[in-house]
C-alpha cells in the first residue's frame, strides 16, 4: 500500500461539531424508546396480514398492507442507528469515537 494514500477521516473538526436541530433531537430521543424488534414484528405481521387478505382475495387492500413491511423495517432501521449513533453522542461529548 502507497504510505502517502490515508483513509479519509469521518470525524473532522466540522462533523463533531454538527449539531441536530431541536425537532430531530426530540424525535430521536422519543424513537431510542421503543425496542427495536416492535419494528421487526410490525413488519412480519403485515406480511402475514397481507397474505391473509390476498388469501380472501382483497388484491387491493392485500398490496396496500404489504407495502407497510419495508417502511416498518427502515424505521427499525432508523431506530438502530439514533441508539447507537444518535446526535446525543454529540450533545454529550462522545462525538470522538
Amino acid at each position: 500500500m502507497n504510505p502517502t494514500m490515508t483513509r479519509p477521516s469521518f470525524q473532522t473538526g466540522e462533523a463533531a461539531q454538527h449539531s441536530e436541530g431541536p425537532v430531530a433531537r426530540t424525535i430521536e430521543q422519543q424513537t431510542a424508546k421503543l425496542p427495536s424488534d416492535l419494528f421487526l414484528w410490525g413488519a412480519l405481521g403485515s406480511i402475514g396480514g397481507s397474505l391473509l387478505l390476498y388469501a380472501m382475495d382483497r388484491k387491493h387492500d392485500a398490496l396496500f398492507v404489504g407495502q407497510w413491511a419495508p417502511t416498518l423495517l427502515i424505521l427499525g432501521l432508523y431506530n438502530k442507528i439514533v441508539k447507537v449513533a444518535g446526535s446525543d453522542r454529540v450533545h454529550n461529548g462522545v462525538a470522538g469515537m
